[in-house]
């Protein structure tokens, strides 16, 4: 034993900060707290330990929170992008829709850009659709307005069925019209006037002889139907975009499925 601690104390006189400089190192700083000792009871009644259940009521709290006031601490790839597209779509709409309201920059110009939509409504073009077909004689004229008539209720109906299943309200608070409720166009995405009017262009440039000059103003028209959309606060750009394309796909459809003269004649005299 002596030797053990004669040992311990050339170790004491061999270390530096042994030294009297080096003493305040080994001191703590003044108006440092003072370590806590693991074994120690914390006095006072601000100290108690919390009661075991309430551990239980914050986890079952934490899981009633609704999906929205939680934290996705490592979100996707993909659903940044999309995030981050969805933010300029409505961004770049709420700009572009210059006669949303009456306090609107270009507020005086409302009424013809809605006039403009308006050529775009289903209403019409059903409407009229019908009448050239009861004063229809040929049996070309016929089966060509059958077969838009066909194509003007496959669009109604498949735009009402996506707004319906989507509910995507539009960029600004706008309550349809008397013709929206009519052709059931009431949500936002996609643009039944936009799908409409793709559809139209196309069907009349594939089946009418038009000059050039006819052509570009029909493929200037659809374009300002979808304009107009945008403008007066209906729509997103991403839904305009998405009721050309749906359009689009209708007319291939109603391609694929082109009623012959003979079945026109059937219907037309069932009717």
């Amino acid at each position: 034993m002596p030797a053990s601690q004669s040992r311990a104390r050339a170790r004491d006189r061999s270390n530096v900060l042994n030294r009297a400089e080096f003493l305040s190192l080994n001191q703590p700083p003044k108006g440092a707290p003072e370590p806590r000792s693991s074994g120690r009871k914390a006095s006072g009644p601000s100290m108690q330990p919390p009661a075991p259940g309430d551990g239980a009521r914050e986890r079952r709290q934490s899981q009633q929170l609704p999906e929205e006031d939680c934290m996705q601490l490592n979100p996707s790839f993909k659903g940044i992008a999309f995030n981050s597209l969805l933010a300029i779509d409505i961004c770049m709409s709420k700009r572009l829709g210059v006669c949303a309201g009456r306090a609107a920059s270009w507020a005086s110009a409302r009424s013809m850009v809605k006039l403009i939509g308006i050529t775009g409504h289903g209403v019409p073009w059903i409407g009229g659709t019908i009448l050239c077909l009861v004063k229809s004689s040929t049996l070309a004229g016929q089966e060509v307005l059958m077969n838009l008539l066909l194509a003007l209720l496959l669009d109604i109906m498949t735009v009402a069925g996506v707004q319906k299943l989507i509910k995507r309200r539009g960029p600004f608070e706008s309550s349809p019209s008397l013709l929206d409720y009519l052709t059931m166009d009431v949500y936002a995405f996609p643009a039944g006037h936009a799908s409409r009017a793709a559809m139209v262009s196309k069907f009349f440039l594939s089946h009418l002889v038009l000059a050039v000059p006819l052509r570009v103003l029909l493929v200037l028209w659809a374009l300002c139907v979808g304009l107009s959309r945008v403008m007066i606060g209906r729509h997103h750009i991403t839904d305009v975009l998405s009721g050309f394309a749906i359009g689009y796909f209708q007319f291939r459809l109603v391609e694929l499925v082109w009623m012959s003269s003979n079945t026109c004649q059937m219907l037309i005299s069932a009717w």
